[in-house]
Formats: structure tokens, C-alpha cells, sequence
């Protein structure tokens, strides 16, 4: 038995190859490519008819069979690891609508290699369109709770110690900024694909007098890659997708983190309903963040992913191959169908997040979370160096856990002490001002500097993240009815020509 695909090749491929290599990729990659085979087979073939390299009545019939397979989906085509890949599984079954010399024919002036490089990026767009789709429903959803928990003081952590009061707003709103940065990488990697490989041939271009503007058009890119050789050489749209998901699924396991942590009985400053937990099979007193301990984890895997992506790449030459151009994108693949479900999820958790106000409060009281505030009434007020004050306050708190004393429980005297201790000055500072110091709705309310966690400007802030994702949404529109136009024109001139009389 010969090979399915080459007179070269005079013995059919080995079953280990078909079975290990071919067989799989198959079962992965013909069903969701599918689609982008249809449509990278119709641009071709319209650009073909336009500059008269396929006659009118073959174009016709091609037409009507790229219709067909089209209508009667991925199903119908009998996949052969013996015939290698999609391409070739798509060309037997069009071939055997079309006729074969009329099938045959449609393979002039390109390669696999080429076909490859345009369905990857076809095939990208529309992921990164419908992941920042869910971004942007994720973002605008966490901007609506920050506005609405813009004044729900609690601690603010660091190195997971009481640091300075924020707000769970505040909060919100850093991780929203956070996730702005997310879709701006992918806006600009949108950018970055928008480069029809089609006609890169191999890696040489063709003889033949094709138009690469038409075929650019018919796909919905802006235009051609100019360069044959990098067209199907490089993915590095690709990497660059994959680099900013990993990114941005590192930084939501760390917002995962931080939920975590918080919802546990041990800080009882956040609840979550049961619609969004586990349990226990054997202790029932169980209410497990199941979904928290996905996104946490998933960080791990994507890097795993970007790992052995460029590892793959880092080996290979500068043009096409296997482990170049198709092992690297296998998970790219995986990366992105996972950033989706880590996007929604993570919506999921912060949208039915409830913060424990009452509790958040007690313990910003209760913590030595304000003794920033109090040196700073130090420097205004008694005219000392700020490292002066930080060393009163300092011996302050010292003695409060020394006496077992929560922050809301420090007065005046013990300030007064400290301070002739430790600079031999004696003080009188009133108890109002140090209970005032020490009130963190107040040490909130006060920091009005740019970018600080008062309500008014974390509100401000809301407002003005509201209207990037705004402008976000209308540049994702504006790629995603480009593409849309590009597609139904497409459909409308492959319908055209099957129509066109014998």
C-alpha cells in the first residue's frame, strides 16, 4: 500500500505514526479548525477566480462543494490518520464532492504551511475577541462592587501582616486597574496578528500571479504578512497571547489567594454562598472554596504551559516544522480555553463575594493597622523627624501586646510615655487625637492623596475605569464587526459564484 497524500513516499505510514502522531492531532485540532479550513478554502478560491488562475465553471463547481462540506460539518468528513492532517482529510472529502480534478485544482499557488499559519491566526482572533469579551464583563462586574463596597473599611495586608486601612472597594478597584492591563495586552496582540500568511507559499511565496490583498480581505485582516518565510516561520502572536494570559491567570490566583485566606474562619472577613463551594466527604462541618483552589492552581499550569511551548520553539529553525509550528501551538490551545474558564470563574467568585463589614471593621479597630496614622499626627503635630515618631509609636505598640491591648484600646498616657522615653521630650497629646488617629474609618476618609482608598476617590476611580472599559469595548468592536463583515461578504461571494450558471 502506497501513501494517501505523495507518490514520494512509496509504503503507507507506519500505524505507531498514525496512531501516536497523526491520529491525535486529528481528534484535537480538525473539528475546531474546521470552520477556518472553510473559510481560508473560500477566500482562495475567490481570490483564484478573480485573477483567472481557476476558470469560471471549475470555481463554480468548487464553490457549490465548499458549500456543501461547509453545510454538512466536521461530522461527515471520514477522518484517515493515513492522509496525515486536516488539510489533507478536508482536500479527499472536497475532492470527493467536487470531483477530483475540480478538487485538485484548488491547491494552486499554497501549502499546508501557509494554510496553517492563516487558520492559527484566524483561530486566535476570534479566542482572544471572545476572552476579552469575558474580561470585560469580569472587570465591569468588579468595578460595580468596588463602587458599591467603596466604604467597607477593613485591613489592608502586607507580607499578610496589618498594614494600613483600605477599603474592600479600594481593593476591588486595584484588581479591576490589574485587569485592564490584562485586555490591553491582548487589544495589542490583536495587533500583532492582524497579517494574512495566505499565499506565503512554503516558505517561498509562488510564481503564480496571485493577489494577497484579496485573500487578506476575504479573512478580515488589514493586511498581508509581508515576508514569506517569517509569514509561516513565526507564531509569535501566539506566545505573546500566551504570555499575557499566564500573566493575568499568575495575578488572579494571587487575588484567589487573597479570598482564600480571608474567608476562613481563622480572618471571617469575606463569605461566599454555598452555589460556590465544596465539601467534605467525611467531616461535615466542610464548606470548601473549591473554585478559589482552581484559580490558585491554574497560574501553575500556565506557566507549565508558556514553559514547554518555548521549549518546543527554542530548538527548531527558523521556518516550518512540526515541533516549531504545531507542538508549540497545542498549548497555546489548552491556554486559552483555560484562561476563558478562569476569567468567568474568577467573575464568579468576585461578583457572590460578600465582605463581612461589621467583622472587617472590628478587626481594623482591633489590629495595629493605623500606627502609621498616629506617627504621622506625630510629625504634624509635635514637629518630630517621621523616624523619631515611627520609633515612639513603635514602643506604643510594643506595650499594647505586651499588655494584651487591642489598637483601639491605646490612650493618651501611653503615647506620653513613649515619647519622653524615647526622645526624653515630654508630650500632651489629647485623647481625642489619639483616638482620632487611631479610628480607621477616619485614617480612610483622610487619604485623599491620588490614588489613596477614600471612598470619594475610589468612586473616582470606578467612574474612570468604567470608561476604559468602555473605550475597550468599542475597539474589540470594531475588530470584532471587521471580522464579522469580512465573514458574511466571504459567504455571500462563495454563494454568488455557486449560483453563477454552468
Amino acid at each position: 500500500m502506497e501513501s494517501k497524500v505523495s507518490r514520494r513516499l512509496t509504503q503507507a505510514t507506519a500505524p505507531e505514526v498514525c496512531q501516536f502522531i497523526y491520529q491525535p492531532r486529528l481528534d484535537r485540532d480538525f473539528a475546531p479548525g474546521f470552520r477556518y479550513l472553510t473559510d481560508i478554502n473560500a477566500a482562495h478560491l475567490l481570490m483564484l477566480h478573480g485573477t483567472g488562475l481557476v476558470p469560471s465553471d471549475v470555481a463554480a463547481t468548487l464553490a457549490r462543494a465548499l458549500l456543501r462540506v461547509d453545510e454538512e460539518g466536521p461530522g461527515a468528513v471520514r477522518l484517515d490518520p493515513q492522509r496525515e492532517d486536516a488539510y489533507f482529510n478536508y482536500e479527499a472529502r472536497l475532492m470527493e464532492v467536487a470531483g477530483a480534478d475540480a478538487g485538485g485544482r484548488l491547491h494552486v499557488a499554497r501549502s499546508r504551511n501557509d494554510i496553517l499559519a492563516t487558520l492559527d491566526r484566524l483561530r486566535a482572533r476570534d479566542a482572544v475577541l471572545a476572552l476579552l469579551a469575558v474580561l470585560a464583563e469580569t472587570r465591569e462586574a468588579v468595578l460595580h462592587k468596588a463602587d458599591t463596597h467603596a466604604d467597607a473599611v477593613m485591613p489592608g495586608y502586607t507580607h499578610l501582616q496589618a498594614a494600613q486601612p483600605i477599603t474592600y472597594g479600594y481593593y476591588l478597584a486595584g484588581v479591576a486597574q490589574a485587569l485592564g492591563r490584562d485586555m490591553g495586552r491582548l487589544l495589542r496582540a490583536l495587533d500583532t496578528l492582524d497579517a494574512c500568511p495566505l499565499g506565503a507559499g512554503a516558505l517561498a511565496g509562488t510564481a503564480f500571479p496571485i493577489d494577497r490583498s484579496a485573500t487578506a480581505r476575504w479573512l478580515g485582516f488589514s493586511g498581508f504578512a509581508p515576508n514569506a518565510l517569517d509569514a509561516v516561520a513565526s507564531r509569535d502572536f501566539a506566545w505573546e497571547i500566551q504570555s499575557a494570559i499566564t500573566m493575568a491567570t499568575v495575578t488572579w490566583g494571587r487575588v484567589a489567594q487573597d479570598l482564600y485566606v480571608w474567608a476562613t474562619p481563622e480572618f471571617g472577613l469575606i463569605d461566599f454562598p454555598d452555589s460556590v463551594a465544596g465539601t467534605s466527604s467525611i467531616m461535615p462541618q466542610k464548606k470548601n472554596p473549591v473554585v478559589l483552589e482552581y484559580l490558585k492552581g491554574k497560574g501553575g499550569t500556565m506557566i507549565g504551559l508558556l514553559t514547554a511551548t518555548l521549549g518546543a520553539l527554542k530548538g527548531s529553525h527558523f521556518t516550518h516544522s512540526g515541533d516549531g509550528n504545531r507542538e508549540t501551538m497545542r498549548g497555546f490551545w489548552e491556554a486559552i480555553e483555560e484562561s476563558q474558564r478562569c476569567a468567568s470563574l474568577l467573575r464568579l467568585v468576585l461578583d457572590n463575594a460578600e465582605p463581612q463589614r461589621a467583622a472587617m471593621l472590628a478587626r481594623a479597630r482591633r489590629d495595629f493597622s493605623s500606627a502609621t496614622d498616629l506617627a504621622d499626627m506625630l510629625v504634624r503635630d509635635a514637629a518630630m523627624s517621621f523616624r523619631e515618631a515611627h520609633h515612639v509609636v513603635g514602643a506604643v505598640v510594643r506595650e499594647a501586646l505586651d499588655r494584651h491591648l487591642p489598637a483601639c484600646e491605646i490612650d493618651s498616657a501611653m503615647v506620653n510615655r513613649a515619647a519622653l522615653q524615647v526622645t526624653g521630650r515630654a508630650l500632651q497629646v489629647e485623647a481625642e487625637t489619639v483616638a482620632r488617629c487611631l479610628d480607621p474609618v477616619q485614617g480612610v476618609a483622610a487619604r485623599l492623596a491620588a490614588g489613596g482608598p477614600a471612598p470619594v476617590l475610589v468612586r473616582e476611580q470606578v467612574a474612570a475605569q468604567l470608561g476604559e472599559v468602555a473605550r475597550d469595548r468599542e475597539a474589540m468592536a470594531t475588530v470584532g464587526g471587521r471580522v464579522a463583515a469580512a465573514r458574511a461578504g466571504l459567504q455571500q461571494a462563495l454563494e454568488a459564484l455557486a449560483a453563477a450558471p454552468a
